[in-house]
C-alpha cells in the first residue's frame, strides 16, 4: 500500500458531479485542483449500509475541508452510471457535493494497494494528499468498520500548521516546540 511519502498516483476517473441531466458526469484527475489539498476517500461499493453513512458525513463536512483550502474525493470501484443511480435513490446522498469517482477498472486502488484481498473491492481507506501531490496521511479500515470524519479534519487541521502536534491535538490549541 502506497503511504505517507509517496507520491498520490496520476489519475483520470469519470465522476459523477450533479443530477442535472446532462450535467450528470466530469473527468476528474490528479490535476484537477492544483495548489489544493486532497482528500481522497474510498468505500467497497454502492448500495451497502456503512457506506452511505460515511458518504454523507463527508458531504457535510465539506464546507470545513474547504475552508481549509482542501477538496474531497470519493471513489469506489462502481460505474459512473451505479454512482449516479444510487445518488439518485438514496435522500443522504442526493446533494453531495463533492465527485463520487468510478474506478472502475481498479487502476486506482490497484495501485494505491487498497483492495480486499478476498472481496476485491476497495478497503475503506482514506488519503490525505498536499498540494504537491504527496500523501501525508494514510487511513484503511476493515470493510465492517466505518471511519471517523472528525479525525480526518483534525489531521488536516494538524498537517498544516507544519508544526509538531500533540495526541488530541485541536485546532487552536498551541502546537509543540521542540528543546
Amino acid at each position: 500500500m502506497l503511504t505517507v511519502g509517496d507520491k498520490f498516483p496520476e489519475f483520470n476517473l469519470k465522476g459523477v458531479v450533479s443530477l442535472e441531466y446532462g450535467k450528470e458526469f466530469q473527468d476528474v484527475t490528479n490535476r484537477s485542483h492544483p495548489g489544493k489539498w486532497r482528500v481522497v476517500f474510498f468505500w467497497p461499493m454502492d448500495f451497502t449500509f456503512v457506506c452511505p453513512t460515511e458518504i454523507a458525513e463527508f458531504g457535510h463536512r465539506t464546507a470545513d475541508f474547504r475552508e481549509r483550502g482542501c477538496e474531497v474525493l470519493g471513489a469506489s470501484t462502481d460505474t459512473h452510471w451505479v454512482h449516479l443511480a444510487w445518488r439518485n435513490s438514496h435522500p443522504a446522498l442526493k446533494e453531495l457535493p463533492f465527485p463520487m469517482l468510478a474506478d472502475t477498472k481498479r487502476e486506482l486502488s490497484t495501485e494505491l494497494g487498497i483492495l480486499h484481498k478476498q472481496d476485491g473491492v476497495p478497503l475503506r481507506a482514506t488519503f490525505i494528499v498536499d498540494p504537491e501531490g504527496i500523501i501525508r496521511w494514510a487511513s484503511v479500515n476493515d470493510l465492517s468498520v466505518g471511519r471517523n470524519v472528525d479525525e480526518v479534519v483534525r489531521v488536516l487541521d494538524a498537517l498544516q500548521t507544519d508544526e509538531l502536534t500533540a495526541c488530541n491535538w485541536q485546532k487552536g490549541q498551541p502546537t509543540l516546540k521542540s528543546a
